[in-house]
């Protein structure tokens, strides 16, 4: 089982973006399962609330991209999205289809009352020692860390330069996208004792001189090999099967074109 604690010394753990979005549907069990056989540690998928309160492992705040229906997941009860996207996951599922591997959570929402349910569907299925658990609000980090020791903070903060604040607030890991992953920024997060998970690509439509030319998850093989040379405790990518060829002394490994 991988340690979220305490990450394998000497080399990242590759995360499967959105469970391996490039080798299978995303946020789906088959993703999962793609992710273990191209050699993913841990798997990421996404947490949103339906409008009967189920939790389900969707990236988008509506279900317009996977399925063309314009509505807010908040709008819709889970049986309505199960019958548009039937592979969709809800967090029981997720916990479940992920083991062995690592799970990170990337919890898209602001309600406090989400942390307490999310710590203990973890606590009962016996996950919270191979779960990172992805918080945006540094005050939700403050009231998981207040409800649990078992179970790893990543602080996805907005601000780049705010390792301090989550470090304050419980946060164990910090993540830092690649178009702001700099040596001075990676060894701040450190001075803090703060594991760095680096997102790949760029999160913008429009990007930034900084932002790498990926949309988020894509990376090419030099993007990588930069960010190696960070020795980042983690990397985040949409087919883990890029880091983990050369993490295995693959170096034929190219990439993906911008796209």
């Amino acid at each position: 089982m991988v340690s979220v604690q305490s990450p394998v010394s000497g080399r990242p753990l590759v995360i499967a973006h959105r469970g391996g979005a490039l080798l299978a549907p995303e946020n789906t069990a088959e993703a999962f399962r793609a992710a273990v056989a191209a050699g993913a540690d841990m798997v990421e998928t996404d947490l949103r609330l339906t409008a009967d309160g189920a939790l389900v492992c969707l990236h988008d705040a509506d279900l317009k991209r996977l399925c063309g229906d314009p509505r807010a997941v908040a709008e819709v009860d889970l049986a309505t999205i199960r019958n548009l996207l039937p592979a969709v996951m809800t967090l029981p599922d997720a916990i479940a289809a992920s083991a062995p591997l690592g799970l990170l959570l990337d919890v898209k929402l602001t309600e406090r009352a989400v942390v307490p349910r999310i710590l203990a569907e973890l606590s009962h299925a016996g996950a919270a020692g191979r779960t990172l658990l992805g918080l945006r609000d540094l005050d939700l980090i403050a009231l998981a860390r207040a409800r649990t020791s078992e179970v790893a903070l990543l602080a996805f903060a907005a601000d780049p330069d705010s390792a301090a604040r989550a470090r304050a607030a419980g946060a164990n890991w910090f993540r830092l996208w690649q178009g702001t992953a700099t040596a001075e920024r990676a060894a701040a997060v450190r001075a803090e004792g703060l594991k760095l998970a680096v997102m790949v690509g760029q999160p913008r439509s429009v990007a930034l001189p900084e932002d790498p030319p990926f949309p988020v998850g894509r990376v090419d093989r030099d993007g990588l090999d930069r960010l190696l040379a960070l020795s980042p405790d983690a990397v985040l990518l949409d087919d883990p099967r890029l880091l983990a060829d050369i993490l295995a002394g693959r170096p034929d490994v190219t990439g993906l074109s911008p796209g």
